[in-house]
């Protein structure tokens, strides 16, 4: 299997493209997926507060009945 020479400045060139779109799409939408990420933390962070909290009225009623 032959590769030309010129093929891996081809190959830099793409790939060099790319990582400039990719970093460019980050940075441009960046402030949407910090939203998206802490809206996410804060219902992971709620749900496990009120599961908390409901398992807390619970033991608090059933040591009240004792």
């Amino acid at each position: 299997m032959y590769i030309d020479p010129s093929s891996g400045g081809l190959l830099f060139q793409v790939l060099l493209i790319a990582f400039g779109v990719i970093s460019g799409a980050v940075l441009i939408f960046s402030s949407k997926i910090k939203m998206t990420y802490a809206k996410l933390m804060r219902s992971f962070r709620e749900k496990s507060t009120q599961k908390k909290l409901t398992g807390n009225e619970t033991d608090s009623a059933n040591t009240s009945l004792e």
